[in-house]
């Protein structure tokens, strides 16, 4: 070889890997006539050890071999990736790989168990329907995009926006075992019409009429309610964090809780004391003066260090999603006479009318939660509630006239009516405002919270863990008359 000729062969660019170059093909077999009856295809092909080789393939015409030939290179490509996923392999093999890693993450506590059932429910309700049958190579973002804004006209933008991150897991899945070359979720956007609600705190007025709301319900006073409310309100802590928090946690000396853990509900396992989702989260709080004095009155010698300090009526463990209910039936108490009167009136009508509270929720598109809370009381009806009901149960003029009277005797607001917006959350929510009313940086905000930093210098900064005692300062003084005024009997809890 000539030296330009070999100056020319090393400047010209290889193949990518897993590519061929162009076909040649030529008979290789002639009848009696002379008249080719087989051809052979040939092409250069670019394996994945670097090696270029060359591939043939046989066929009775030129097409047919040049058609094999595609067809063997093609298998080629797609057996070059040493066992993962391959572009001819559908959705739903990839969805299968992204689910066994997440279960292994669960395993080793890197992932919370509720993510996981989370994407296991989403994944066989939502996303395997549209897209199981889809083989990678046939992935495109339109295709894509259509099955998630189906997911959102069936199921609302928040199941989207978890199938948004299963499905671009398992594309990324696919892209890093060369299935497809690019993610074809990344540029799809799911744009909400709902606009979320600002985030709301209890005033100071609301916080008293909460205890004072509390401190009237004896099942309230039972369920340790008054006590779990004030230890949120003194930590900003998450409800599964504050009823996994153990004698051993707390320092009555020095003020200080540990927040290490969280008790969560896992199928198949029941309740779980387990880690926090993050670094950020595990974190050591300073009470206020108050708080402290709570946890005292709460001790009684000769309990054992690992018991919680909110326990069950067993001593053991309370299940968050109990506690909520406590909540909520606080909230959505069993009204005065004249709503549990009006309640049975409707019941009575609707009964009469030969319906089923299902007939009723269909027809109306209600929620069954709803009709099942107007007919035991524990929600206010209005006027146009009560019409719509009338005019389904067919009510004649005397009795329609009857239930709308007493509806508007029954409709006056009561303090649960008020409050009906509070949740255990806003509690978190409320910790936050009383420490930056009181001029506390977002920093130290975040670090009471367990919230994550924002930036990898951030992440990485000694200092996060440092505790804040302003924090104590602040909610000693704001929370302070809270405890004073409605002191809870330290009576055990009761489910």
């Amino acid at each position: 070889m000539s030296e330009a000729a070999l100056e020319e062969h090393m400047a010209k660019k290889p193949l990518p890997l897993g590519t061929w170059g162009g076909i040649w093909i030529k008979p290789v077999r002639l009848d009696a006539k002379g008249n080719p009856v087989k051809f052979q295809a040939r092409a250069n092909y670019r394996d994945y050890d670097g090696v270029t080789r060359e591939i043939a393939a046989h066929g009775k015409t030129r097409s047919a071999a040049a058609n094999k030939l595609r067809a063997t290179l093609k298998v080629r490509t797609e057996r070059g990736d040493y066992g993962g996923l391959k572009p001819t392999d559908r959705f739903s093999v990839g969805a299968e790989r992204f689910m066994a890693n997440l279960k292994m993450l669960v395993d080793e506590d890197v992932r919370a168990p509720g993510t996981y059932d989370t994407y296991r429910y989403q994944l066989t309700k939502n996303v395997l329907p549209r897209l199981g049958h889809i083989r990678f190579f046939e992935s495109t973002t339109p295709l894509v995009n259509k099955a998630i804004m189906a997911i959102k006209d069936a199921s609302g933008a928040a199941s989207a926006k978890t199938c948004k991150s299963i499905i671009s897991g398992i594309y990324a899945l696919a892209v890093r075992d060369g299935a497809v070359t690019s993610n074809p979720v990344r540029e799809i956007e799911i744009v909400s019409k709902v606009r979320r609600s600002p985030p709301r705190a209890l005033t100071r007025d609301e916080r008293n009429q909460w205890f004072e709301l509390l401190s009237k319900d004896e099942r309230a006073v039972r369920a340790d309610l008054i006590d779990i409310s004030k230890f949120m309100l003194a930590t900003g802590e998450r409800i599964g964090e504050t009823l996994a928090v153990t004698w051993e946690d707390a320092d009555l000396e020095s003020g200080e809780v540990k927040c290490l853990f969280q008790i969560q509900r896992i199928a198949g396992k029941g309740l779980v004391r387990r880690r926090v989702k993050s670094s950020a989260g595990e974190r050591v709080l300073l009470l206020p003066d108050w708080a402290v004095q709570m946890l005292k009155s709460r001790w009684v010698p000769g309990t054992p260090l690992e018991s919680p300090i909110f326990p069950d009526s067993n001593g053991g463990f309370r299940d968050p999603h109990n506690v909520r209910r406590n909540l909520r039936d606080v909230r959505q108490p069993v009204g005065s006479a004249r709503r549990q009167e009006l309640g049975k009136v409707l019941r009575a009508r609707r009964r009469r009318a030969g319906l089923t509270q299902d007939d009723v929720v269909s027809k109306l598109s209600w929620k069954k939660t709803r009709l099942s809370l107007i007919e035991t009381g524990r929600v206010r009806l209005s006027q146009e509630e009560a019409i719509t009901l009338a005019d389904t149960y067919g009510l004649a003029r005397p009795d329609r006239l009857a239930v709308l009277e007493l509806t508007e005797m029954a409709g006056i607001q009561s303090l649960a009516d008020e409050l009906a917006w509070v949740t255990s959350h806003k509690f978190r929510k409320t910790t936050a405002t009383i420490l930056d009313d009181a001029g506390h940086s977002a920093r130290q905000v975040a670090d009471q919270l367990g919230h994550s930093r924002t930036s990898t210098t951030q992440d990485d900064y000694i200092g996060r863990k440092i505790r804040n005692p302003e924090a104590a300062k602040a909610l000693d003084e704001a929370l302070r008359s809270i405890h004073e005024q409605g002191l809870q009997p330290p009576e055990g809890p009761a489910q």
